[in-house]
């Protein structure tokens, strides 16, 4: 029996109700997608930055959230995480949270381990709810805190 190799170009969602477990559900999908399609080496840091946009969706908001999780390109990765608020957070558009914030910090981790970030208010978007998307690429062999590349 051959076993055919993983699609080159491939994309999951996750669907996710308000509930303090959607984080870690989250990590467990997202590391066994990475490591099926070999990019075990992003896995750590995807599972640390999705958590932290998780947890932000189930703290700051009152519904549902969803993660969407593709390769963009070779070796390239972009997770994207949906909740119920429009209000892109001001931390993760500018300046934002320094390290000693108490609040901010897993968007200051975003902006830092991430190769390429952003967010956007999505109108009637899952459910026929209105949000936003915060979003994260990452690259393989890149060090997530080498922030040049």
């Amino acid at each position: 029996m051959t076993i055919a190799p993983p699609p080159q170009n491939w994309a999951y969602t996750l669907q996710l109700p308000r509930s303090a477990g959607a984080p870690r559900i989250a990590r467990v999908i997202l590391r066994a997608a990475l490591d099926h399609h070999g990019m075990e080496e992003l896995a750590e840091v995807a599972e640390l930055l999705t958590s932290e946009l998780v947890t932000n969706a189930y703290l700051h908001t009152d519904g549902p959230s969803s993660v969407r999780m593709r390769r963009v390109r070779e070796g390239r990765v972009r997770v994207s995480v949906w909740d119920t608020d429009p209000a892109i957070p001001a931390s993760f558009g500018g300046a934002g949270a320094g390290p000693d914030a108490e609040a901010g910090r897993g968007l200051l981790l975003v902006r830092l381990c991430a190769a390429n970030w952003g967010g956007h208010p999505i109108g009637a978007g899952l459910f026929g709810l209105d949000g936003k998307a915060l979003w994260f690429e990452l690259v393989a062999g890149r060090d997530a805190y080498d922030v040049a590349a």
